[in-house]
């Protein structure tokens, strides 16, 4: 058998119905052969077990061999977004023990052996085709760091040398710090107590409190801009500078006091050339610390700067009047203006239209809620009534009567009936005028309790007055007056 092509992997698509895949290299023996599949949207790969998952033909033949998946009991078919790689993978070995003496076939021994070293290089190939290569002309080895020093880097490249380094990469800008939150390594937050942006250096899921220097999770934070110190600087600056302006004030005082004072002039020339030194100092020091706040803080500006950037700069939008801060790839409001927000000091006494307030909120007064009126009736005290109260009188002429619509009814039957009350309420009381003038037979419901003449007094032709009374909530006492003349 020989080898006449550097042919030793070929991939396939899957697509849910193709089981039957060719190695399109040749092979000796099974174990020489690895069918894997990778599902394309993660890239994670799976090794199949042959016997299990595939049979495999064509070992030994000098032709290309075919990989069948299983279908039963599972099917193991690949499925569309996944791929199916075949790949000659020898072992490194040679088990192939030539006498000393005697005779060696070269066909049924040699060969075999030539064509298995030539097996294990096309697998070296491979390796070595899918890794990274330095160009042909560069003859420098390409040594990484060691584990510790790479762990949670990005791959670099030195700028003078063009060595292998690991570098720190600057994240996700992920806003102001909340409790309860997932960070993983390098995001960057905003601490509002102190304005300070950090960086995750390890992924955890945040608790405690701010400030993040004293955080129980402080650890796992990184400063990156020092929103204090920066203030400080800025202050030490504008300090320098005032001073360096008063040196140079008193050193030309100095100098006019020299030209007055002759006896004194050399020792006063002196001083002023010291104190005309020191002035330049302070000032070259104020210009050196200003132009670095100057670097981190843009002023004043009514729209984002776009040059120049670096996370953790500042600038105040006059637009929008709030203080931006850049995450590294977009600005992000830092602080806002108080003016227009409710102090909760005021219990909305600063609101611009309390009538407007109540109206957004449903409570007019008048339409929405009642007013305040010292002589409404309330249900929980005592009431002294000093103008006559009147109840609606309802008609309901069928000798049925709804105590949910009224207290009082009047009722004219056109025929017999049952004296009935519905929607009985403990404690309601009221007033039926019954005009019976036909003479109806009336019954009384089983609700509706009177005296033993009750029924038989008001089924008399005539005009009623009944007066009812609900004491438990249940049953309906009624007493009469006699016949009206």
């Amino acid at each position: 058998m020989t080898v006449s092509a550097e042919s030793n992997k070929v991939t396939y698509a899957g697509n849910g119905s193709t089981t039957s895949f060719s190695t399109v290299f040749t092979f000796a023996a099974n174990d020489e052969v690895t069918v894997t599949k990778v599902v394309t949207a993660t890239g994670v790969e799976t090794e199949f077990t042959l016997g299990t998952e595939y049979t495999l033909t064509g070992a030994g033949t000098g032709s290309a061999g075919t990989v069948t998946i299983s279908t039963s009991p599972s099917d193991y078919t690949p499925a569309s977004g996944t791929k199916l790689v075949v790949q000659l993978k020898p072992d490194f070995t040679q088990t192939t023990d030539l006498p000393r003496g005697g005779t060696v076939s070269p066909a049924d021994t040699l060969e075999p052996m030539h064509d298995s070293r030539v097996r294990q290089m096309l697998r070296l190939k491979d390796d070595v085709d899918r890794s990274l290569k330095l160009p042909i002309d560069e003859t420098s080895a390409a040594v990484l760091q060691n584990a510790t020093l790479r762990a949670g880097k990005i791959l670099s490249f030195d700028s003078t040398t063009g060595a292998p380094i690991t570098t720190q990469e600057f994240g996700t800008f992920r806003g102001n710090w909340a409790a309860s939150t997932a960070y993983v390594a390098r995001d960057l937050v905003k601490d509002t107590s102190t304005n300070n942006i950090f960086s995750a250096n390890t992924a955890h899921t945040s608790s405690g409190a701010q400030p993040l220097t004293t955080n129980t999770d402080s650890a796992k934070w990184d400063l990156i801009v020092d929103a204090a110190t920066v203030t400080t600087s800025t202050a030490a600056a504008a300090a320098s500078a005032t001073a360096a302006a008063s040196s140079a004030t008193a050193a030309a005082s100095s100098a006019s006091t020299a030209t007055s004072q002759a006896s004194t002039s050399t020792a006063q020339a002196v001083i002023s050339t010291t104190k005309a030194g020191e002035a330049s100092t302070s000032a070259a020091s104020a210009a050196t610390s200003l132009s670095t706040f100057q670097g981190q803080y843009h002023g004043a500006a009514s729209s984002d700067p776009s040059s120049g950037l670096d996370a953790g700069d500042l600038y105040f939008n006059t637009s929008a009047n709030n203080l931006r801060v850049y995450s590294g790839s977009a600005w992000q409001v830092a602080a806002v203006a108080t003016t227009g927000l409710l102090a909760a000091s005021n219990n909305l006494s600063d609101l611009a239209a309390a009538a407007t307030a109540r109206t957004n909120l449903g409570l007019v007064i008048g339409t929405d809620v009642q007013a305040f009126d010292a002589q409404n009736a309330v249900t929980d005290a005592a009431q002294t009534f000093t103008v006559s109260q009147r109840g609606t009188t309802t008609t309901d002429n069928d000798l049925s009567f709804d105590l949910n619509a009224t207290n009082n009814f009047k009722c004219t039957p056109a025929g017999t009936g049952t004296l009935t009350f519905t929607n009985i309420t403990v404690g309601q009381s009221g007033n039926i005028l019954l005009i019976n003038s036909g003479g109806h037979a009336i019954s009384l419901h089983a609700n509706t309790k009177g005296d033993a003449n009750l029924a038989s007094t008001i089924s008399t032709a005539g005009t009623y007055w009944l007066s009812y009374f609900c004491g438990d909530g249940t049953n309906v006492q009624v007493v009469t007056s006699a016949v009206f003349a």
